[in-house]
């Protein structure tokens, strides 16, 4: 009896929760990665439609095994993923997430660092659509749906925001042409995307913010995501300028008004958390 309670106790804890969820849930996706693209290999689709596929095929995956792991671990209803507002979390999410990309954007603009070299047609969106929208739901899932709400349970909003934050932007230091700059972008994106969770409680609002914020920047600016190769997106454009304002190879997310817009955003959200009493308190047990 001693035995089975001090394991449960072992299971219940933050720490565990968050280990465990983690390796399923990156195993799921792994594998499933691995098995789509062979199957999808077999088919005569076309290569860009065979990644749009695979990334819904994942997408799927990803929030089945989201929702099936808390449901049976946590044994309750899954609110963050729940269909109640779902059109209007997505709708909200993508429109501000557009909306904050084409300031930094704008910006770049108006110093005359942007330029446009051609239109290509709406096909051309297809890879980075497929693309945005399989790493908005891994990483929201991953980063606000595992570790900030379960870190949140026990330390309350503000630490687990900035702890989530901090692993965010940590995990951006792999990609090419990281600096410091972009790494306190991305970081503040982290405070961005957490304080979305807050401010509605579920998942589907950060995943259309930043699947927005990321698919605006390459599908429809034609610039640079992450650090990562460009892809073709529906404009192809030259951005050339000083690092601080264009991003450099990073993209514009690397860009210092990149970091005051993502940081202007999330002081409105937490505002907005206060006045409807969204933000959790630490646990005193």
């Amino acid at each position: 009896m001693e035995t089975h309670t001090t394991k449960q106790k072992i299971l219940n804890l933050t720490i565990t929760k968050i280990v465990l969820a983690l390796l399923i849930f990156m195993a799921v996706v792994v594998i499933g990665q691995q098995i789509a693209s062979k199957l999808l290999a077999l088919t005569p689709l076309d290569r860009d439609y065979r990644n749009l596929l695979k990334g819904i095929l994942i997408s799927t995956a990803a929030v089945s095994t989201y929702i099936f792991l808390f449901k049976k671990y946590e044994k309750r209803s899954i609110n963050e993923f729940s269909g109640k507002g779902l059109v209007k979390n997505l709708i909200m999410g993508s429109a501000i997430g557009f909306a904050l990309q084409s300031l930094v954007i704008l910006v770049i603009y108006i110093n005359g660092y942007y330029q446009i070299t051609a239109v290509n047609p709406v096909s051309f969106i297809l890879i980075p659509l497929a693309l945005m929208f399989t790493v908005a739901i891994i990483e929201e899932i991953l980063v606000r749906g595992i570790i900030f709400r379960l870190l949140e349970e026990k330390l309350g909003s503000y630490l687990a925001l900035a702890i989530s934050s901090l692993i965010f932007g940590g995990l951006h230091l792999a990609n090419p042409n990281s600096n410091f700059l972009s790494t306190l972008c991305i970081t503040t994106a982290g405070f961005l995307l957490g304080s979305a969770f807050i401010y509605r409680r579920n998942l589907w609002f950060p995943i259309a913010l930043h699947f927005a914020w990321n698919f605006t920047q390459s599908g429809i600016y034609g610039a640079i995501t992450s650090g990562n190769e460009k892809t073709t997106g529906w404009l192809t454009t030259e951005i050339k300028g000083p690092d601080i304002i264009t991003g450099g190879a990073f993209g514009p997310e690397g860009s210092i008004q990149a970091t005051v817009i993502c940081l202007m955003a999330t002081v409105f959200l937490l505002i907005l958390s206060h006045r409807n009493n969204q933000i959790i308190a630490k646990s005193k047990k």
